[in-house]
This record gives C-alpha cells, sequence and structure tokens, in this order.
C-alpha cells in the first residue's frame, strides 16, 4: 500500500520548506503547515459535518490556499474534490452540482452570488474560503479514520462538454501517483524546482500538469489566478521559475510583451506546451533565451501527461507530439481494428496505470471510451518511421463532403502557413450538395479577399478539402479550458 497523503511525508523530510505562494497576497505555506492544516480540517469535516471518504466537495474558487488545505484533506480522509468551472451560468453549474451530489459546496467570496444561486433549490451545505481558513487551524484531539485506497478518486474533473452534456471523469490517486512519476522522468523533476501556475483549478492541466508531479516530489509553486503577461515574466525571473506550463496563446502573448526584452530567465529550463504546434520562428524566439519548447499531448481521462516531445526535437520534429510517457503504452487503431502502420492513420489508443476508471454516474460513456482497459482518446494520429507522434485530428471534427472524409486540422495547418493568416479554425457545416462543406474561420495580420484566401486553399490542397466558406474575425471563440470553440463556429 503507497501512502495518498503526501504532506505527511514531506512534513517530516523537509517541514520548513515552503510549498505553495500566492503571488497575489504574498501569502505561503511550508509542508509542515500544510499538513497540520490539512489534518485539522479533515478532523473538524468528519467531526462537525459528518464528512467521510468518498463525499463529495464541490468548489467554486480560484486557486489559493484554502483549495490546497482542502485537497491535503483530501489525501488523509478521501473526500473527493469536485473543481467547478467559475465561468459557468448558474444553471450549468446546477446541472454539475445535480449530477456530482456533493456532501458540501465551497466558495470564494466574489463567486458567493453564483454559487447561492445554483445552490438555492437544492440546499447543498455551503462553506467559504474563509471558513475553511478558519477551520483548518482548530484544535480537535483524535485520530482520523481509515484513508483512501489508490484506486479511490481524489477529483471529479468534468469535461468541456462541447457536445452534451458535461461527463465527470473519475481521477484516482493512483492515477494522481503515476502521473507524477511519468512527468517527473520525462521532465527531470527535483525537490529544487519551481513553477508558476497561471491554469484554472477546473481544469485537469491546473491540478496535474505541473502542481500535482511538484506537490508530490517535494518541490515549490507559486499561484496566480489571473494570467497577466507582463506580470507572469516578471514573476518568472523572480521567483526563478525552472518549469512552466502554457497554451500556446499564453507562449505568444509573453513573447509579444514588452517585459520580454528585460527579462533573462536564466533558471526556466522548459516551457511545456500542449495544443497545436508553435511556428518555428516562435520556438527560435524562445530558444534566443535558452528557454527551450517541450511540447506534448495530454487529455483529462489519461493522467494528463501522456506525450512529450524532446526539447532538442523541437524544430527538426515541430508539430510532433514526440513519445508516450514511461508508464504508458499506446497504440494507434485503424477503423478495421487492425494496428497502423508508419504515416498511417489511427485512433489512439492507451493503456497503463494512469487511465481513468471511468465516468461518473456514466457506465455508458465509459463503456464506450474504454475497451478491456485501453482508453479510446477519439484522436487521430500518425507515427513517422522514426516513431515520433502527430496529431491529425479529433475524430469527431472530421467531416464527409462528397463521401471524402475531411480533417479539419490539416486544412489549418496549410492555411496558417500563408504570412497573412495568425489564426484559423475550420469546421464542417451543412450543404445540400455535398452533404457537409468547410467553414474557415481567420484571424489575419493584413487586408485580404476571400477569392485570395481561395486560391491559396487550391493551390495547396485537394479541391474537396477547399472550404465553400470563408470568414474573417478579430479573434476565434474559446470554450473556458482555452480551446478553440468548434462547435460555436459551426452554429455561427
Amino acid at each position: 500500500m503507497y501512502s495518498t497523503d503526501w504532506f505527511s511525508k514531506w512534513s517530516v523530510y523537509s517541514p520548513d520548506k515552503v510549498a505553495l505562494k500566492d503571488a497575489s497576497t504574498g501569502e505561503t505555506r511550508t509542508y509542515a503547515e500544510l499538513n497540520k492544516e490539512g489534518e485539522a480540517l479533515a478532523l473538524y469535516l468528519h467531526r462537525n459535518h459528518g464528512l467521510k471518504k468518498g463525499d463529495r466537495i464541490a468548489v467554486v474558487s480560484d486557486f489559493g490556499m484554502p483549495y490546497f488545505i482542502l485537497f491535503a484533506a483530501a489525501q488523509k480522509l478521501g473526500f473527493v474534490l469536485v473543481p467547478l468551472n467559475q465561468r459557468l451560468a448558474p444553471r450549468e453549474i446546477e446541472y454539475l452540482l445535480n449530477n456530482s451530489e456533493p456532501i458540501l459546496l465551497v466558495y470564494e467570496d466574489k463567486y458567493a452570488s453564483l454559487a447561492n444561486h445554483a445552490n438555492q433549490s437544492l440546499g447543498i451545505l455551503s462553506l467559504t474560503n474563509e471558513d475553511i481558513h478558519r477551520f483548518s487551524l482548530t484544535q480537535i484531539d483524535g485520530d482520523l479514520p481509515g484513508g483512501p485506497d489508490m484506486d479511490d478518486p481524489i477529483f471529479i474533473l468534468y469535461t468541456s462538454g462541447t457536445t452534451g452534456f458535461p461527463k465527470g471523469a473519475l481521477y484516482t490517486h493512483k492515477m494522481m501517483m503515476w502521473n507524477s512519476l511519468n512527468t517527473a522522468l520525462r521532465l527531470h523533476i527535483t525537490a529544487f524546482d519551481h513553477t508558476l501556475m497561471v491554469m484554472p483549478p477546473f481544469h485537469t492541466g491546473g491540478w496535474n500538469v505541473l502542481t500535482t508531479p511538484f506537490l508530490h516530489f517535494g518541490a515549490s509553486v507559486t499561484l496566480l489566478p489571473k494570467f497577466e503577461a507582463d506580470r507572469v515574466l516578471e514573476l518568472l525571473e523572480q521567483e526563478g521559475t525552472t518549469l512552466f506550463m502554457a497554451v500556446p496563446t499564453m507562449v505568444k502573448m509573453l513573447a509579444d510583451s514588452p517585459v520580454f526584452n528585460h527579462v533573462t530567465l536564466e533558471k526556466l529550463r522548459y516551457f511545456i506546451v500542449g495544443g497545436e504546434a508553435l511556428p518555428i520562428p516562435m520556438i527560435e524566439k524562445w530558444a534566443s533565451k535558452n528557454v527551450m519548447i517541450r511540447q506534448g499531448y495530454g487529455l483529462t481521462e489519461v493522467g494528463t501527461n501522456v506525450t512529450s516531445l524532446p526539447a532538442e526535437d523541437a524544430i527538426r520534429k515541430r508539430g510532433s507530439i514526440g513519445f508516450p510517457n514511461f508508464y504508458i503504452e499506446s497504440k494507434l487503431v485503424k477503423e478495421d481494428g487492425s494496428e497502423a502502420g508508419p504515416n498511417e492513420l489511427g485512433e489512439f489508443w492507451l493503456r497503463g496505470p494512469v487511465v481513468t476508471p471511468g465516468y461518473w454516474k456514466n457506465p455508458e460513456a465509459t463503456k464506450k471510451s474504454i475497451v478491456d482497459g485501453w482508453f479510446k482518446t477519439g484522436d487521430l494520429l500518425r507515427k513517422d518511421e522514426e516513431g515520433y507522434l502527430y496529431v491529425v485530428d479529433r475524430i469527431k471534427n472530421m467531416f464527409i463532403s462528397g463521401g471524402e472524409n475531411v480533417y479539419p486540422a490539416e486544412i489549418e495547418k496549410y492555411l496558417v502557413t500563408h504570412p497573412n493568416v495568425v489564426e484559423v479554425a475550420v469546421v464542417g457545416v451543412p450543404d445540400e450538395k455535398w452533404g457537409e462543406v468547410g467553414k474557415a474561420v481567420l484571424v489575419v495580420n493584413a487586408e485580404m479577399t476571400v477569392e485570395e484566401v481561395k486560391a491559396f486553399c487550391v493551390k495547396g490542397l485537394a479541391k474537396f478539402k477547399v472550404p465553400k466558406h470563408f470568414v474573417f474575425t478579430d479573434k476565434l471563440p474559446q470554450t473556458d479550458s482555452g480551446k478553440i470553440d468548434k462547435k460555436g463556429l459551426a452554429e455561427a
């Protein structure tokens, strides 16, 4: 039996080491303080409100000390945290509360109206972040009952719900441990590392790309609830950050900031970047500061750190997500069930101790996604002759035009090679003649006409792949998890 209680270990090994710092307030917690406060909170909630292993605690809050005291309590007693997206409407929050059936709802004061509105018909016990802080300082004698097992969940993480209702992926203590080991092995994490976390807590990236691996390895984390490029660059310098996670949009905003030219970032080894491939000039711009870009791939239901591209391959293998991490099996499966060969398309299937046991209260979705322990990601990939993996597209993004399979990502990758195209998203829309055709929504840096874009497409794409509709916009809409909202584009 492995311990699920990391803070009790680090409170012995490095009691005075600062584990967490809130950049907004300057507040800090050592490993010993987090351990003590987490234990006090777990005892208080158990004795005074009857919470026990397996009970859900829904949270509407930015990252801050109360959230991590709750996390420490969950490691000790087996509560299940349900991070909720504070950008949702009350109706959407109410759906998630109904689905997860929490015993307790914890909220930050600035989200009181949202939380109370969503909870008004449910009557779930509610506490504020200030309550959590106060109860964590309460002295209660006695021992905690038995803690969680490795297969017990510590999170229910809801997917973004771009199609249908959100699904709650169960994220277990075992997944969290093996994900942190995979991450540390590939990124060389030690107790001497530091990261700045700007991702939100309702996203698996905020918890599991770097935060939980760092806490597992006794490293330190600075929390910044809101991304502001100038402030992030200043903090990366001041805090001596060694690894930093960002999405491609953030990487560009940081490089465009006037502060970029005034920081050295001497201690920063890597940017961990997921999502679409970065342009080579952007990779080279960060390389000029000796900051290497490590691109990868992850998803809520598997770890979340699934693959990683070595930094030295960032340009030679641009667009690749690298190789699967240490304790993950993978294969590419074609439509007929056989495995794909080099440069053949196949759905990415994953197996290992980082795979979710399933979706909360959704056996149908679980059965559809997991086959004999293999998680079917829904992503189409290819593998080159050297074994490097490349994401081609989401299966659900594919559309059929005149009987031909069309993959929007292929069109997007071609269009961004035009010097005037900054960003682009392609979706399939209904068409009377062809069934479906492409609609391209573009952000450009100079005036362009539809005819110019269409001519460029004809020059480099098969005729059936050329979008029929072109729309120019100032900004592509995003979901709350930072992904392009393709469902919204298709409906617009």
